[in-house]
């Protein structure tokens, strides 16, 4: 089983000191080459006049999008203390024993993919961006994405709609794909939709036995703890949607 995380548009900065981030140390090390171009690309917007318009961040961010500059001094922390706010807040990633972490992966605009034990500095970028130089983010990941990403087993995807566009499986993986859908009364919401996400991760990353091999077997093991329904792709090669209620 694997779980696939959005980041969180907050971050933690980092500790004020201790090692940089060093790419060849991050998971899936293949995506280096991609990482450095859009970590050069990111370091020379953010030092631009107008580097809060093109990152899409308002001007109460600028402090933040001007550290955006030292990313590649500044120290770094483990990915699961970098994301937090109400999915990972919910989730609790730094409680998870190592065993259930290793089956997490977070989908970056900045680098890809994250597994938690990864260390970096905090950033702003969102996967919604265009990057000059790198063109729109979305789409520079997916054709690096395509190449690395071959999970094994049932996929938990629990990503918003804007980084599910950089990753997208093909027909054989998205027979045992299942995107995570929050309902509240019958309707799709956004309210509480991150909580109860993080909620169905932890209690499939904690719950004991082996992890559900399949999209029906994903199904029982959720309705243990939430109210939900699998349902079927609404086409060929596509995926499966587990509808849980609102937590």
């Amino acid at each position: 089983m694997l779980v696939l995380l959005p980041p969180s548009e907050t971050k933690w900065a980092g500790p004020r000191r201790g090692a940089p981030v060093r790419l060849d140390a991050l998971s899936h090390p293949e995506l280096t080459p991609a990482r450095e171009q859009v970590l050069d690309a990111l370091v020379e917007v953010s030092a631009r006049p107008d580097a809060t318009e093109l990152l899409g961040a308002g001007a109460s961010l600028a402090d933040v999008v001007a550290a955006n500059t030292t990313l590649r001094t500044r120290p770094t922390a483990k990915a699961a203390q970098v994301y937090t706010g109400v999915l990972y807040d919910a989730l609790d990633l730094p409680s998870l024993p190592a065993s259930a972490a290793r089956r997490v992966l977070v989908v970056s605009a900045l680098w890809g993919v994250l597994q938690p034990r990864d260390r970096v500095p905090g950033y702003r970028l969102s996967m919604g961006t265009s990057l000059p130089g790198v063109g729109p983010l979305a789409a520079f990941w997916r054709r690096h994405l395509t190449e690395v990403l071959h999970p094994a087993g049932v996929v938990v995807d629990c990503r918003s709609s804007t980084y599910a566009a950089a990753w997208v499986p093909d027909a054989a993986t998205a027979a045992r794909t299942v995107a995570v859908r929050v309902l509240s009364g019958g309707k799709v919401v956004s309210h509480n939709a991150k909580h109860t996400r993080g909620l169905v991760a932890r209690a499939l990353l904690t719950r004991g036995g082996r992890p559900p091999k399949d999209p029906g077997a994903l199904l029982d093991a959720v309705a243990q703890d939430f109210e939900a329904k699998l349902l079927e792709p609404a086409r060929r090669g596509a995926s499966w949607t587990l509808e849980v209620e609102a937590a």
